[in-house]
C-alpha cells in the first residue's frame, strides 16, 4: 500500500472530478502503462478501482477521474463528498487489466462518458509512439465531457472526434461505419458505461471482429436479475470443506461467513480482484471481466456475481 495526499482537485465536467494523488513524502510513485488503474481505500472500508488518465510517462503524481454516480453503492459520493486538498488516503500500485497493445498498425479507441479516462492515456502514449489511431469520444452532452481541453489542446487533437447526444446528427457515432471491414492489424479499445459498451462491441461483432481484438474495460455492471437463482454448493480443495450457497447469497458471502477471506474490490464482476480458479463443476458466470472465450473454459469465475450451473463447484482454495 502507498499513503498519498490529494494535491489538487479539478472539476472537469458536470459530476466529474479529478484528484492529483502524490506521495506523502514526494518520492516518484511507481511506474504504470497506459490502461492501468490504482485502487483506492476509502472511509468506511470500501475499495474502488480508478483508471490513471496522467501521461504514463509521468509518475510524481497520478491523476484519476471520478463520476459522481447517482446510483452510488458510497464510492463515488465519498470521493467527490470527503475527498479534498490535503485529505490523506491508501492506494494500491498500478494494475493493468486493459493493456495497450503498442505495435499495432492501427488503433481505434471508443471512450463513452467517464470511460475517457484510460482512453485519454492510451491516447497520449501512442501519439509518442508515433502510431497511427483515432479516438472517438462520446457524451451525453459537452458539459458532461471530461477533460475535452486537454484533448483539444493535444498534438493529436486532429485524431479526436467528439460526439454529443443532444448534437446535430452529423456529429453523432456511426459505429457501424467506422468498424466496417476490420483489418486484421488494427486493434479495438472500449470503455464506458454498459450500454455504449454493448452497442460498440456487439457492432464490432457483427461486423467480424476478432475477440482478440477488441479489448474493454468496464466501469459497473448492469443489475441482474435474481428472481430464478437457486441453491448449489461450493467445495474447497484444500481441506475438502462443503459450503451451501443460498440463493440469496453470493458465493464469495458465503465464503466470507464461514472465515474464508478472498480478495473483494467492486463487487460486480467487473474488475478481476475475486477471480478464482474452478477445479470442477460448471460455473454460472456473470461477470464482464472475463471474454467470452475465457468463460467458456470454465476453469476459473468471479465469486462475487457469478453461480453454478451443476450442482457443486471445487474451488482451488
Amino acid at each position: 500500500m502507498i499513503e498519498v495526499i490529494v494535491v489538487a482537485r479539478t472539476n472537469q465536467a458536470q459530476d466529474i472530478c479529478s484528484f492529483e494523488l502524490a506521495r506523502i513524502d514526494g518520492a516518484p510513485l511507481p511506474a504504470f502503462a497506459a490502461g492501468a488503474h490504482i485502487d483506492v481505500h476509502l472511509p468506511g472500508g470500501l475499495i474502488r478501482q480508478y483508471s490513471l488518465c496522467n501521461p504514463p510517462w509521468e509518475n510524481q503524481s497520478y491523476l484519476i477521474g471520478v463520476l459522481k454516480d447517482p446510483a452510488s453503492r458510497g464510492g463515488s459520493r465519498a470521493m467527490h463528498e470527503q475527498m479534498q486538498v490535503g485529505q490523506r488516503l491508501l492506494i494500491s500500485e498500478p494494475r493493468n487489466l486493459f493493456p495497450l497493445s503498442e505495435y499495432a498498425q492501427r488503433s481505434l479507441l471508443f471512450a463513452g462518458g467517464i470511460g475517457i479516462t484510460p482512453i485519454l492515456c492510451m491516447a497520449e502514449r501512442l501519439h509518442r509512439l508515433g502510431a497511427d489511431f483515432e479516438l472517438h469520444y462520446c457524451a451525453r452532452s459537452s458539459e458532461r465531457a471530461a477533460f475535452v481541453g486537454r484533448l483539444q489542446a493535444s498534438p493529436f487533437a486532429e485524431r479526436v472526434h467528439l460526439h454529443f447526444d443532444d448534437g446535430p446528427a452529423a456529429q453523432r457515432l456511426d459505429a457501424a461505419t467506422l468498424l466496417a471491414e476490420p483489418a486484421a492489424d488494427t486493434h479495438l479499445y472500449v470503455c464506458g458505461p454498459g450500454g455504449f459498451m454493448e452497442h460498440v462491441l456487439g457492432t464490432a461483432k457483427a461486423q467480424g471482429w476478432d475477440d482478440q481484438r477488441a479489448h474493454r474495460e468496464y466501469f459497473a455492471a448492469a443489475p441482474i436479475n435474481h428472481t430464478n437463482d437457486g441453491s448449489f454448493a461450493v467445495q474447497l480443495n484444500s481441506s475438502g470443506q462443503i459450503i451451501q450457497i443460498r440463493a440469496d447469497q453470493s458465493v464469495a458471502e458465503a465464503l466470507e461467513a464461514c472465515g474464508i477471506d478472498i480478495p473483494l474490490s467492486c463487487e460486480q464482476g467487473i474488475c478481476g480482484t475475486c477471480l478464482t480458479r474452478v477445479l470442477a463443476g460448471e460455473p454460472e458466470h456473470r461477470d464482464l471481466f472475463l471474454t467470452e472465450a475465457e468463460q467458456a473454459l470454465n476453469d476459473q469465475f468471479t465469486p462475487c456475481c457469478s453461480r453454478a450451473k451443476s450442482p457443486l463447484l471445487v474451488l482451488d482454495l
